[in-house]
């Protein structure tokens, strides 16, 4: 498969530099077709080449040929893991912290009588923005009868490193306990989790809680005082998704914020750095992604829709996730930490799952 996929792009790229001009990564490697053809990808040592590409199809979004090299490199990640030379000792922290994430101290699947969606809000929320969290929740209540909540893990850090067998097994848990108990819609908070569950959640339906929100009206709800020129950094999972990244703006709007687009948005959205765990090998490529976007902003406040875009982007510019906006009236605008860190973001998770399992007694577990 690897061999194929490399003899495709040799031949198939034309090497106009569409996306070497868009792309930290390729900008120091050089173009898809130099690489297939200069790279032995059956050699281990030259491996690690796949696991400093970001994997968030910028790629493909700027190719004329609509060419995708990163379903090179994630295929690429996945042979290694088969063939038993992956090296995880690098990403011990990120396969730790998803393990965590689907074990029974921190999962909980709480689904009332007569439920057929649940609210998904992944792992990052529930431990920065526990608060936060529990109010969507709630708002979400008030238009979706009997809707539940599952606190899990969709696995995709594992999906993303190759390890193919465990992702599958993992987010079939998860995908296969929704679809017996009766479920059939899921709403997601996170990127990520949205691309999973739409590309592997068999037969679910998903939705975003953005859309909801703003179908609902509630940035209208809570109108700033201080409308801003703000910018909106779209997460690479949701590129291709144009009702999404519609909804987040007018929010955005309902609020009195003016968006003001950055070159990069949209279905050509910019990595922030932290896409493929390109961090835990090569923090300078990971730092140069974040820095291109802050050029790129212009000293605008940035707004995103992820908690790792947030936390990675707030490091080098002002940023802030949607929800803050929509939950915490002005106080986001004001400068104040919002997002909890490790480890209190564990206990976080452990609060609101207790929080959680008090208000919904009849719930199956």
């Amino acid at each position: 498969m690897v061999r194929t996929m490399q003899q495709n792009l040799q031949q198939a790229c034309t090497e106009c530099g569409a996306c070497v001009k868009s792309c930290a990564f390729l900008g120091q490697y050089g173009t898809p077709k130099s690489i297939a053809s200069g790279w032995d990808f059956s050699d281990p040592a030259h491996r690690t080449l796949a696991y400093e590409c970001s994997l968030c199809g910028l790629c493909t979004a700027v190719c004329p040929e609509k060419l995708d090299p990163c379903r090179l490199f994630l295929e690429i990640r996945r042979c290694h893991v088969a063939e038993g030379s992956f090296d995880g000792r690098p990403y011990q922290l990120l396969t730790a912290y998803e393990q965590r994430g689907t074990s029974p101290i921190f999962s909980w699947h709480g689904l009332p009588q007569g439920c057929n969606t649940v609210f998904f809000p992944g792992c990052a929320l529930p431990g920065t923005r526990p608060a936060v969290t529990m109010k969507m929740y709630q708002q979400l209540c008030q238009s979706i009868p009997a809707l539940g909540i599952v606190l899990d893990c969709c696995t995709k850090p594992s999906h993303d490193l190759g390890r193919e067998a465990h992702f599958h097994a993992a987010f079939g848990n998860v995908a296969g306990f929704l679809s017996r108990h009766g479920v059939r819609t899921v709403v997601t908070a996170c990127p990520n989790c949205t691309k999973i569950f739409r590309q592997y959640g068999d037969g679910l339906a998903v939705q975003t809680v953005y859309d909801i929100l703003h179908a609902s009206g509630k940035g209208r709800e809570g109108l700033s005082t201080r409308g801003l020129e703000v910018s909106v950094h779209d997460p690479c999972p949701l590129r291709d998704d144009h009702q999404v990244q519609a909804a987040v703006r007018g929010l955005l709007s309902d609020l009195g914020h003016t968006v003001v687009e950055m070159p990069h948005h949209g279905k050509q959205a910019m990595c922030c750095g932290e896409g493929g765990a390109v961090s835990f090998v090569n923090q300078r490529l990971s730092k140069e992604w974040a820095n291109r976007r802050v050029l790129e902003a212009k000293l605008r406040l940035l707004i995103t829709y992820c908690s790792g875009c947030t936390a990675t982007l707030n490091r080098v510019t002002p940023t802030v996730h949607n929800v803050d906006l929509l939950f915490r009236a002005d106080e986001p605008l004001r400068g104040k930490e919002l997002a909890a860190r490790p480890p209190f973001t564990y206990w976080n998770r452990l609060l609101l799952k207790h929080r959680l399992q008090r208000r919904m007694r009849s719930a199956m577990a």
